[in-house]
């Protein structure tokens, strides 16, 4: 088996692509997202695959908007994500668990691209764009799971025996560690802590505040209906149509919110270094992947919840929303990467390669 020090060349190829994959579609959502909120959308005239009838649009500032986009989308984002596919199927085929998300990724790549099509030919319809950002966000998800597993595959097995469903983890429980990822016996079995459960709830969490968000932008009018945060006007729950729909978000917001934040408080809390070793400092000092996750997740929640604010006060500026929506994006991927990194059938899957 090799060993977290001589990754194959097969392995070193899926890990730069997924790397690739993952930058490339998050910049792509941000892309989009400045698409959205500068009314860029239909900066092609409407047209689709082309741009105002033709491959290479005018120099007007909404045409290169909306065909950087597109650009980025058909050039970069695609040809890397069916490179990560066909290495991982090819090179990984008696991995079926990576196989099957590599052909997932490929066809949630297609049904964006078709849908990306259908938004532009309808005019955008909010409902279609809300859905593109829900897939576009799936996506990264599932490029979050390959790049997860093209490293953790190398190191599972001796990095996290605790995690493995018949390991001798079972019968040499590791020292007492009162830190949130840590296991702890009981009745001679090895029960993990609580943070996994929690990192897969707050991933849940992120995507569907995403989609609440989604879903004001989608319904015409309802982004303006609230001048005023965190109240709307002057209301915790308003009675009218579309500031109730924003309100709900905000609702939403906070809920969920404290599931997120109560997740990165326990990851904040670990003690396990990201290579397994029980609290202990590695050789290098390697600080606790697990926490400095979290680190980056409670200050990307925290600047969310700031902008969000900040762009009711300010009458909703461009600049803004577009930052609002890559900070959301960020939560998501940083709560999905915590959740893959600590899922218990993954690591039992993984150590048994």
């Amino acid at each position: 088996m090799p060993t977290a020090k001589t990754p194959t060349p097969a392995q070193r190829w899926l890990r730069g692509l997924a790397w690739a994959a993952v930058i490339s579609a998050f910049a792509l959502i941000i892309l989009g997202g400045i698409v959205r909120v500068t009314g860029s959308g239909l900066g092609c005239g409407g047209d689709w695959p082309l741009c105002d009838g033709r491959l290479f649009p005018a120099m007007t500032a909404a045409d290169i908007i909306e065909y950087s986009h597109r650009l980025v989308a058909s050039a970069i984002v695609g040809p890397l994500i069916i490179a990560t596919a066909i290495v991982a199927i090819l090179r990984f085929r008696r991995e079926k668990w990576l196989s099957l998300t590599a052909a997932i990724a490929v066809l949630l790549l297609l049904a964006q691209g078709g849908l990306g099509g259908v938004t532009v030919l309808t005019e955008l319809p909010g409902h279609i764009v809300a859905a593109h950002l829900a897939l576009a966000q799936a996506l990264l998800g599932c490029l979050l799971l390959i790049l997860v597993a093209a490293h953790r595959r190398l190191t599972t097995q001796s990095a996290h025996p605790e995690l493995v469903e018949g390991s001798a983890a079972r019968s040499n429980p590791p020292a007492a560690d009162n830190s949130p990822t840590a296991p702890s016996a009981k009745n001679g079995r090895i029960a993990t802590a609580p943070f996994p459960r929690w990192a897969m709830l707050s991933a849940i969490a992120a995507y569907l505040l995403i989609l609440s968000g989604a879903a004001v932008t989608a319904t015409p009018g309802a982004l303006a209906a609230c001048p005023d945060w965190p109240l709307c006007q002057g209301w915790t729950i308003p009675l009218d149509h579309l500031p109730a729909v924003n309100m709900f978000h905000r609702i939403v917001a906070a809920l969920l919110g404290l599931i997120i934040l109560y997740t990165l408080h326990l990851g904040l809390r670990s003690g396990n270094k990201a290579d397994g070793s029980n609290g202990q400092a590695t050789g290098r000092g390697r600080p606790n992947l697990i926490r400095c996750l979290s680190l980056a997740g409670l200050i990307a929640l925290t600047a969310q919840l700031l902008v969000g604010g900040l762009a009711v006060w300010t009458a909703f500026p461009v600049e803004l929303r577009a930052l609002h929506i890559a900070l959301a994006t960020a939560v998501w991927a940083i709560m999905a990467t915590l959740a893959l990194l600590t899922y218990r059938p993954l690591s039992a899957h993984l150590a048994r390669e």
